[in-house]
């Protein structure tokens, strides 16, 4: 049996793509955002002013996905600012990965925009794994009138870096044999799951490239960087045995948060919106049958300084109330007073089987919150998250159900329009 080949399939700067070849192909506009200093950028009245994605021209100007875009304004004085479309991009994502899915025995979708293709065996079918992924990557632009990059290896984290290696349109392989001249000699910071900090500390350490961190003595990163220097060590090597899988992974926590379009200074304030965020975290808890018996709050002060606070419960639950009650306790012990710009609430130690144990004095009242919440979701799902709503929503710029992704990613809502 020969060896297994994997693909990691990643679109080009994929809400900006979605988002031109919508407009080109579907509304018939001449510019390609693509082609010109372009971004996609979140609502600066509402403090997401940030940039979602980029085009190559903007990228010449020294542009980041993730910075504000006034800064990016002022690298390029004419940047085309585009606001993102959220039910286009579910739309987008749908079809691409029902492409891969035509094409590939087992796909793993890892992110709206990108996904693992298992093509290992296709090799009678296909022939050789390059030309299989030009042919792919190919038929997904004529298609679907975006462009992908595939990255070609034996196992998940080799083929998504090789996937980075260069863009947009490209094809690359990073087999075993390929590291030492492919991955090693790139900065540590362009390997999966090294962060800013991560990298800064790795810096400290002397370790500036990838090959530097295969070849430092692993029990010294694990004695620096704990579990995850180890991680990343492993994946230096090349070494990694995950398996691409057609059903996603459990989630291990359920979480959400807001920024706001004004500073949070009252606790009264911080309440209604950890009830939104309690809202929308219990309702994703109840449509996966998953409890939880931890739950944490993430404040952002004015001043960008982020801490929180965490409490664990005597039971796992995914109710509302339970949830909301819990989050406000561990709001009153966490906050130092200052004005907030971003409020989070995250539920951990999640399971199926949870278990709770009932007492006289409040079983009943579970049942009925239990029942009261199957009912909300209910009319929800059928009629929309606003078809009902807690009093304190009615009137107000807060939704009722805050955090997270935008409603359409949130919910499925997909715009009726033919493949792009």
């Amino acid at each position: 049996m020969g060896r297994k080949v994997i693909f990691h399939v990643d679109v080009n700067s994929a809400f900006l793509s979605w988002t031109a070849a919508y407009r080109v192909q579907v509304l018939g506009q001449k510019l390609d955002l693509r082609q010109v200093p372009a971004v996609i950028g979140g609502n600066e009245d509402s403090r997401h002013g940030i940039v979602l994605a980029k085009s190559i021209p903007a990228k010449k100007y020294g542009i980041h996905t993730g910075e504000p875009l006034y800064q990016a304004r002022q690298k390029c004085p004419g940047l085309l600012v585009a606001k993102p479309d959220y039910g286009l991009y579910v739309t987008a994502s749908r079809q691409f990965i029902s492409y891969l899915r035509e094409v590939a025995p087992v796909v793993e979708q890892y992110s709206i925009d990108e996904a693992w293709a298992d093509m290992t065996g296709t090799g009678s079918l296909y022939g050789d794994p390059v030309e299989m992924a030009y042919q792919m990557k190919d038929t997904i632009r004529e298609r679907l009138g975006f462009t992908v990059n595939i990255g070609i290896s034996s196992n998940k984290i080799l083929a998504k870096m090789a996937g980075e290696l260069e863009k947009p349109d490209k094809v690359h392989t990073l087999f075993p044999e390929e590291i030492q001249e492919k991955l090693w000699p790139l900065p540590a910071g362009e390997l999966f799951l090294v962060g800013r900090a991560t990298e800064k500390k790795l810096q400290q350490m002397g370790i500036r490239t990838v090959g530097d961190l295969a070849q430092c003595d692993v029990g010294f990163l694990r004695k620096k960087l704990n579990k995850h220097g180890q991680t990343i060590w492993q994946f230096a090597n090349g070494y990694a045995t995950d398996l691409v899988l057609s059903r996603p992974a459990e989630n291990k926590g359920y979480g959400n948060s807001i920024t706001l379009p004004q500073n949070i200074v009252t606790e009264a304030e911080a309440r209604k919106v950890l009830l939104s965020l309690c809202e929308t975290v219990g309702m994703r808890l109840r449509r996966d049958a998953m409890k939880g018996s931890c739950v944490a709050v993430q404040l952002r002060t004015d001043q960008f300084l982020d801490y929180g606070h965490q409490l664990c419960l005597d039971y796992a639950t995914d109710i509302t109330q339970e949830l909301y009650q819990a989050s406000c306790l561990a709001f009153r012990q966490a906050w130092r007073g200052q004005p907030l710009r971003q409020l989070g609430i995250q539920v951990s130690r999640v399971s199926h089987e949870a278990y709770r144990q009932v007492s006289l004095f409040t079983g009943q009242r579970y049942a009925k919150l239990e029942k009261m919440d199957q009912a909300v979701d209910t009319i929800r799902s059928r009629y929309g998250e606003d078809a009902i709503l807690r009093a304190r929503f009615l009137k107000g710029e807060l939704p009722a159900m805050a955090g997270g992704l935008a409603k359409e990613r949130r919910t499925g809502v997909t715009k009726e329009v033919p493949e792009i």
